[in-house]
């Protein structure tokens, strides 16, 4: 239970701190179509059973993204992103969350 109480409080601050960034769309772009793009698709549609990132919001791929950042489980697939998420900053994903959520509605 402590865990899960330390965990929630570290995304909390993470979100946070990733809030705090002024997004640059151009940049998330460059990371996507360096990393995500394979796995996701060039319109965020995703690629066999990878997800689709079209129409998910700023906050929810920010979450998401820092949730892997930590190695949360959050589905089968979570150690395929546990490696991709685990390098990125927080500005980073603050770039890839505005990139994504205003290109792919």
């Amino acid at each position: 239970m402590k865990t899960i109480i330390l965990a929630s409080l570290i995304a909390a601050c993470t979100l946070q701190s990733a809030a705090a960034f002024d997004p640059d769309p151009a940049a998330g772009e460059g990371r996507f179509t360096q990393n995500c793009v394979s796995c996701h698709g060039k319109a965020g549609k995703g690629v066999a059973e990878f997800p689709a990132l079209a129409g998910r919001d700023a906050d929810y791929i920010t979450h998401r993204l820092t949730q892997y950042r930590a190695k949360e489980k959050v589905g089968y697939d979570s150690a395929v992103m546990y490696s991709m998420a685990g390098e990125l900053t927080d500005e980073e994903i603050s770039n890839l969350a505005a990139y994504i959520s205003t290109t792919f509605k």
